[in-house]
């Protein structure tokens, strides 16, 4: 946005120097008004009269996406100088009777209710920390961020990590670590994604011919297509000869570091696109569905929101005994109680039966075979739609391409065992020597995400939920056919009920059909804290499957 707006630089605003960021502001705030009075009625409009429409539309000479910039700003900037003078820069356009946008949606989750996240402005000492390195380095505070930082040790993990890849020394250039992250969103239809590395790959002079579709991007990256689909969907399909492709092409070949590097953020927005999706993250405040220049209402919303799905913070923040009748709601609640005390209780028993007796390898196999069978016929009867995504399509090859179970249509696939290929023994080590010092970051990030308790559940206090987190990150695996040999898999059906394997099945593999009822129907009980930790663990569970089977595929070719 920097040199294509002219004389609207935002630089420094990413400055920790107050002085820096002052002297940032005043010159936005002159360019702004510059522009603003060029395309102002030649009488300024009282501002009484916005209501009855007679406000300028700042759609004229890129105007409106400033004023976009300078409301995301005003909201979501985590140094107060900022957030204020960006209000009083649109006050004042306002006042020269242009209309100003304002955003839409309520929160960075529409599955989370806005006043059970954090408040940019509220936040605690360390996660103002958080918020101003993750604004200094990307010049925003963006929605992944504000859900995430319900746990922040994960969160500085996963800003270190993402930080790394995209902006520090790297065997990539930073044009093409923003397209493969086009590219690996896009698989998915994770607009949300798509538009931040849009930009972000304009502002680091990426061509913008390249955004037309993959087959204006270099040869080069054209090749990676393949690899992109079979990781998105299937990664068991991966074989030492597609990585060969990749690095023995005549002209437009990778290099090893190169692959490397590429895998890594392939893998990661994948599965940020599960995050996306899992948590119902809204778009940003200055892209596309995150903001209306249409005019309030005296309800404080018009007609034209109401079409479009946009309701009131009432509406949305209604309690739900508002319309169901109250001994109703009563009922659900025990039901939920009731859950929470019977997961426990299975805990209990299964860890009792754990130290009485365990059960012979052939068993263990057993298990787990069946319960890769049964993931397969794990599917939502769904009908509701799911949040709509702009299409882009155009940035990936073969659309039809998707997820598909690995046993289906009698086609086999070997089970994928650990103790023969494993993070910590072999894929660690592996991206550590070509790619230095982020297969440390990695480890650290799968292990916060594993490991992370806060030893509750619910509204129970002192509790060890290990047994449950190995659960759920087993299963993951499992639907991706990879083996622990020394765990029960009879341990997955006792502790996941059905409607939370249709929610971690569908946002594990085809997140974008992800919706609202599949997050509120599980853990009815639980804390949003709570399902966001479940989703940083499908985040790291599933990046890790991933990148399994290609640094697996990729150690073959080397041997």
């Amino acid at each position: 946005m920097e040199e294509r707006e002219g004389e609207v630089r935002w630089d420094g605003l990413c400055s920790r120097d107050a002085a820096s960021r002052a002297a940032a502001l005043d010159n936005i705030g002159q360019a702004v008004l510059r522009r603003s009075e060029t395309i102002a009625p030649v009488a300024a409009v009282p501002l009484s009269r916005a209501a009855d429409g007679l406000l300028v539309p700042a759609a004229r000479d890129g105007l409106s996406e400033v004023l976009a910039r300078l409301l995301m700003l005003s909201k979501r900037c985590p140094f107060p100088d900022v957030r204020e003078k960006s209000e009083a820069i649109l006050s004042r356009v306002q006042e020269l009777g242009i209309r100003i946008p304002r955003p839409l949606g309520h929160g960075p989750s529409r599955f989370i209710p806005e006043k059970e996240t954090i408040q940019v402005g509220n936040e605690d000492a360390m996660m103002h920390a958080l918020f101003a390195d993750s604004f200094t380095t990307l010049g925003r505070l963006d929605n992944v961020t504000l859900v995430m930082v319900f746990h922040p040790q994960y969160l500085e993990s996963f800003l270190k990590t993402q930080h790394y890849l995209l902006q520090m020394d790297g065997p990539l250039p930073l044009h093409y670590r923003h397209y493969i992250g086009i590219m690996a969103a896009a698989r998915h239809q994770c607009s949300y994604l798509v538009n931040l590395h849009v930009n972000d790959f304009l502002h680091v002079g990426g061509d913008p011919k390249w955004l037309n579709g993959l087959e204006n991007a270099p040869q080069k990256l054209q090749n990676l297509g393949e690899l992109n689909k079979m990781l998105a969907h299937r990664p068991w399909l991966i074989t030492k000869e597609h990585i060969e492709q990749l690095l023995k092409t005549e002209e437009n070949s990778w290099s090893l570091a190169e692959l490397i590097h590429a895998v890594v953020l392939l893998t990661h927005y994948h599965s940020l696109a599960s995050f996306t999706f899992g948590c119902g993250i809204s778009p940003e405040i200055d892209c596309e569905g995150g903001h209306t220049f249409r005019p309030p209402s005296v309800s404080n919303y018009c007609i034209c929101d109401i079409t479009n799905g946009y309701h009131g913070v009432d509406e949305i923040h209604a309690s739900p005994a508002g319309s169901i009748p109250v001994s109703i709601c009563l009922i659900k609640s025990t039901e939920s109680l009731c859950e929470v005390e019977a997961l426990m209780e299975k805990m209990k028993q299964l860890q009792e039966c754990r130290d009485e007796e365990e059960a012979s390898q052939e068993e263990m196999a057993t298990r787990f075979e069946r319960e890769k069978r049964e993931s397969m016929f794990v599917c939502s009867s769904e009908d509701e739609e799911s949040a709509p995504t702009r299409d882009v399509s155009r940035h990936f090859e073969d659309t039809s391409y998707g997820y598909k179970d690995f046993s289906r249509h009698g086609m086999h696939v070997p089970t994928f065992r650990v103790q023969d290929y494993s993070w910590e023994d072999h894929g660690y080590s592996l991206v550590n020597r070509l790619y230095p010092d982020v297969g440390q970051l990695l480890d650290e990030k799968f292990h916060i995400a594993y490991n992370l308790t806060y030893n509750t559940m619910a509204m129970h206090k002192d509790v060890d939920t290990s047994m449950l987190r190995r659960a759920i990150w087993n299963y993951i695996h499992c639907m991706f056919g990879i083996r622990y040999d020394d765990y029960d898999y009879g341990e997955i059906n006792q502790l996941l009920d059905r409607s939370f394997k249709v929610y971690i099945k569908t946002v594990v593999c085809t997140p974008e059909k992800t919706t609202k009822r599949m997050y509120d129907s599980f853990w009815r009980q639980f804390e949003h804290s709570e399902k966001v930790h479940v989703n940083l663990l499908l985040v790291e569970a599933r990046m890790q499957a991933e990148l399994l089977y290609a640094l697996r595929a990729i150690t073959r070719y080397m041997t």
